[in-house]
């Protein structure tokens, strides 16, 4: 028997219970993946909250991980027992030792990415790869503002728009995840949960503001982001760990600014986009531009791992492991 983390309904972590199942034989097109380990997202907490709600309940979180094919459908061609795959993305379901995942969204691992940074960088390296190509195609000059930059999704966009060119203007809570974020290669720290980000930005920039900030905090921090841009600059608005994002004015976009609110779980449901992303990703992790693993946690703990994720405590990425 294997152990699954369900949710019995939304709500606190106590909705979440351990218990166990059989494996489960795969469908045609369907494959039976062992996990090594899995990904924990923002979104998990979204999810179990009921901020987005699942299709019905009980209901099995979780969006990414990695491990061992462990059967094959029926239908199944390019995948054998013994392969080692990651994934990410709907259907959610990763909360568990097993699980049945269509063969479609199982990507083949190299052998030099181990199948924990794997689990912790899928979903985030599809968000930075979307983020730096997509919303805003970075190149070499650009200047831009990431928050939470020690964070999970920080430290692989900091190591990603660098590779690209990119001039990285980071906030960070504490002078600890300020190091963090400079390890990853961050020019410019704002330090302080209570900094006054845009006189920091207009200082680092001249009064020009940043040509794109990516901003997952939500809350009051969105009018920050828009104010620190510059004209016709864009403010990607992709969650809101901070709480929840207060209307805002059109008028605050003037003069010329962009908004845009980008989803990764609609962006990759399309599987010829979901492939095409997920071989850049492959290789931007082989070359060592990942997330950064910053706890592990026994499967049977992912109450309190969502905790520890919920209060913003995390420098890095959060992973569960069988």
């Amino acid at each position: 028997m294997d152990k699954v983390v369900t949710l019995l309904a939304p709500g606190g972590i106590e909705h979440l219970q351990v218990s166990e199942q059989a494996p489960q034989a795969p469908g045609a097109d369907e494959i039976r993946i062992r996990h090594d380990a899995i990904g924990m997202n923002f979104l998990d907490i979204y999810h179990r909250r009921g901020l987005y709600a699942l299709p019905a309940y009980p209901a099995i979180l979780g969006v990414e991980g990695a491990g061992t094919v462990e059967a094959v459908g029926s239908a199944v061609a390019g995948l054998k027992p013994g392969d080692r795959v990651a994934y990410a993305g709907a259907p959610v379901g990763a909360y568990a030792a097993t699980r049945l995942l269509p063969v479609s969204r199982a990507v083949r691992l190299p052998a030099s990415v181990p199948s924990k940074v794997a689990a912790a960088s899928m979903l985030k390296g599809l968000t930075a790869y979307m983020l730096l190509t997509k919303t805003y195609r970075i190149e070499p000059g650009t200047i831009v503002l990431i928050h939470a930059a020690a964070g999970g999704l920080g430290s692989i966009l900091v190591r990603w728009a660098k590779h690209l060119g990119a001039t990285v203007i980071g906030t960070v809570s504490s002078e600890e995840k300020a190091d963090l974020a400079r390890s990853y290669g961050a020019d410019h720290l704002i330090v302080g949960r209570d900094a006054d980000v845009v006189a920091a930005v207009k200082a680092l920039t001249k009064n020009g503001g940043v040509d794109v900030a990516y901003d997952g905090i939500g809350a009051d921090m969105l009018a920050k982001s828009i104010a620190s841009v510059r004209p016709f600059g864009v403010v990607a608005t992709i969650g809101q760990a901070g709480g929840p994002i207060p209307p805002v004015a059109v008028d605050a976009l003037r003069p010329g600014k962009s908004l845009t609110h980008p989803s990764i779980m609609a962006y990759i449901t399309d599987t010829s986009a979901y492939l095409a992303a997920t071989e850049v990703v492959v290789e931007m992790l082989a070359a060592g531009i990942t997330a950064t693993i910053a706890r592990e946690y026994a499967l049977e703990e992912a109450a309190e791992a969502q905790q520890f994720l919920e209060a913003g405590r995390a420098a890095g990425s959060l992973i569960l492991v069988p």
